[in-house]
């Protein structure tokens, strides 16, 4: 009979009992779960079932897990993976990298010594519309693409999070929400050279994080400008982004999934809706992280993949505080 993996996942958030639930699902391996709270365990359990638990991280990884998924709070995330990999694990940890660039930049220097697989699950990646998004955006769509815009108003995120770690995280948004420059990253292969990034913390609401709202600016080495606005303050949420071209235009809508496609010449607006279950998402991204294990492939987000948005992130932040543009070379050297 062949022995089935062990896979522990670290955190029983909601984005860790949804990895929990659907690693169940699969009988290639064993499913545990690790989490100093009592709370979060037995809520994980109540939707995956009876499964064995761990309450201290570091005591699991003297059991020799095969594999670790991480979805802890931020600042847990370079310790555990440095210490999982050490002990002999894979490791697929939830996005950003860390709390900080300067953490991050352990990981990157450990990782090039080791034998463990290292992937981050930006889950977006594997989302069917902003698959079209990038086929339309390589394919030449829409001529010289010259500007991006995302936009992320989500106070459902403080309702939802059940550790609530917004409240006293500084620049929490941009930690939650560091998808969006990983997708600019990742749809157009560059980085920006500058940002300059303006935030506050306002109104009435019952659950408060600083800032609660932001915008950043972003501007590169050629003829291409960005922005990306985040805030806690929109219920229910609204998540949209748009990439214009010399030749064309593409709005996506991430909550009705609807893709409109601008064409100049034509003078046309044509329409395509993506139905599919968020789950599959993850599904993809397990089957991803599986196939790094077996060398089948490379990681969908390396190391160097993740830090791309984790140096935009350390930027944003410093534009904060003292507002004034920040370059991507004063937070990151890459030489």
């Amino acid at each position: 009979m062949e022995v089935k993996k062990r896979f522990v996942v670290v955190g029983t958030g909601s984005i860790g009992r949804r990895h929990a639930r659907l690693l169940t699902r699969r009988e290639n391996i064993s499913v545990e779960l690790c989490d100093p709270d009592p709370g979060g365990l037995g809520a994980a359990l109540e939707e995956t079932g009876p499964l064995p638990v761990h309450h201290s991280f570091r005591e699991m990884l003297r059991t020799k897990p095969d594999m670790v998924l991480i979805a802890s709070p931020n600042r847990f995330h370079t310790e555990q993976t440095l210490l999982a990999m050490e002990a002999g694990s894979h490791v697929l940890c939830e996005k950003p990298m860390s709390d900080r660039l300067d953490s991050a930049l352990q990981v990157l220097k450990s990782v090039q010594h080791s034998r463990q697989a290292l992937v981050y699950g930006f889950n977006n990646h594997f989302h069917p519309g902003v698959l079209r998004v990038r086929e339309l955006l390589s394919g030449g769509q829409l001529g010289q693409i010259l500007y991006a815009h995302f936009h992320i108003g989500t106070y459902g995120t403080l309702v939802n999070s059940r550790s609530r770690h917004q409240a006293d995280t500084e620049a929490a948004l941009l930690m939650d929400y560091v998808h969006q420059p990983d997708l600019l990253y990742w749809l157009l292969g560059k980085n920006p050279a500058g940002i300059f990034a303006g935030g506050s913390m306002g109104g009435r609401m019952e659950l408060m994080s600083n800032p609660n709202s932001m915008t950043l600016l972003l501007d590169y080495k050629d003829p291409f400008t960005a922005s990306i606005h985040l805030n806690y303050l929109q219920y229910p949420d609204r998540y949209h982004f748009e990439f214009i071209g010399d030749q064309g235009w593409i709005y996506y809508d991430l909550i009705s999934n609807i893709l409109y496609l601008g064409n100049k010449d034509k003078k046309t607006v044509s329409e395509e809706l993506f139905r599919f279950e968020r789950d599959t998402m993850y599904e993809m991204e397990h089957q991803a992280f599986f196939d790094v294990t077996e060398g089948k492939r490379l990681p969908e987000s390396s190391a160097v993949d993740a830090l791309q948005s984790m140096i935009v992130t350390e930027a944003a932040i410093r534009s904060w505080k003292s507002k004034k543009r920040v370059t991507t070379d004063e937070v990151y050297d890459a030489s």
